[in-house]
């Protein structure tokens, strides 16, 4: 049986539980209690058929991907049968098998190109049916936190389920875990969500009550106080302004060529201090034409701080770097042969 994929952080801050009372006001008298709790059950109605209304419109372009040893889920892009999904759904595969909402027989498609630094990929259907229906995309950056949202995938190799939740939060920067063939993307920006996000769900749409994706689930959060299992009630979806940012650019040059993710043009990696703790970043190749380079960086180097953000892992190296622009110029603490030092560096792209 295929093992359906997602990625999973994990939660280190405890969580505190809240309970959310409902209630109404009335000026006490009991023809004005009888009136609120007729209405009840229409407002009840109308959300009800928002719902179905919502995934009426939107769940048959969400489809399902096989990609060999691993399931998940995408979204219809185009009448021209791109298909935009997470980059770690597809794995180093080439060619996939996609099954639509219709559950008719499964369409062939390959890859078109993976950018693993934002997780995000796109496939192209072999021949594309008549028909097709193409998502239609929202603007991100107007989700509120408190908004309603469905979650709409395959999760467990469930094809065309759907959850709902809330936005809990906004610009949320989340690094996922390294594992085999993945570098462990830092993604910024993120949306968080209440909405049930399970294995199989990576690649779906997060859509609001008007029938927008406004996301790409990706992340599930884990807590290792319960054994590193789910922590229900906590996902993140790339935003969908980033994603019509990268699939763009993939349809049309088959590859990524402005990212908008700043960098310092480095390579590195994590070093341990006196306490076996880690301590900063070591720079191991300091590219000849990159900003820290040009700043004076060189190899050997030590990086401890960006800007204000104190520097131990690359992890929280890349979760700094997230929050900065290609251009921006920022102070680099580093540390050489024993003595801090500060350099500034304007930052290139990724």
């Amino acid at each position: 049986m295929n093992a359906s994929r997602i990625r999973a952080i994990t939660v280190t801050a405890s969580l505190a539980s809240a309970l959310l009372v409902a209630g109404c006001s009335s000026s006490g008298s009991g023809d004005s209690g009888e009136s609120t709790t007729q209405a009840a059950p229409m407002a009840e109605s109308d959300l009800e058929g928002a719902y179905q209304q919502v995934i009426e419109d939107v769940l048959p372009s969400v489809v399902q991907i096989d990609a060999s040893d691993s399931l998940g889920s995408g979204v219809v892009y185009d009448d021209k049968g791109h298909v935009v999904t997470n980059a770690h759904v597809v794995g180093k595969e080439q060619t996939f098998k996609v099954t639509t909402a219709t559950g008719e027989q499964a369409l062939t498609a390959k890859l078109v190109a993976s950018y693993p630094e934002q997780d995000l990929a796109v496939i192209k259907l072999d021949n594309p049916p008549s028909g097709l229906k193409a998502a239609k995309f929202g603007d991100s950056t107007k989700a509120e936190v408190g908004q309603i949202v469905l979650a709409m995938g395959s999760p467990l190799g469930l094809s065309s389920s759907v959850t709902q939740g809330i936005v809990s939060a906004t610009g949320r920067t989340v690094s996922e875990p390294r594992t085999e063939g993945a570098p462990g993307a830092t993604i910024a920006n993120m949306l968080q969500t209440s909405a049930a996000i399970n294995p199989g769900n990576s690649g779906g749409a997060l859509v609001n009550l008007d029938g927008q994706v406004i996301g790409i689930p990706t992340l599930a959060a884990t807590d290792p106080q319960m054994g590193d299992s789910a922590a229900p009630g906590i996902g993140f979806a790339i935003p969908s302004s980033m994603v019509k940012t990268i699939a763009d650019q993939i349809i049309k040059d088959g590859r990524v060529t402005d990212s908008g993710r700043a960098a310092l043009g480095i390579t590195g990696r994590t070093v341990l201090g006196d306490n076996y703790r880690p301590a900063g970043v070591a720079i191991v190749d300091a590219q000849k034409d990159g900003g820290a380079a040009k700043a004076g960086l060189e190899d050997g180097d030590i990086i401890t701080k960006l800007g204000n953000s104190d520097i131990t892992t690359i992890t929280s190296l890349s979760e700094a770097l997230a929050g900065e622009k290609p251009g921006d110029k920022t102070q680099v603490t580093y540390v050489r042969d024993g003595s801090e030092k500060t350099a500034e560096v304007t930052l290139g792209e990724m």
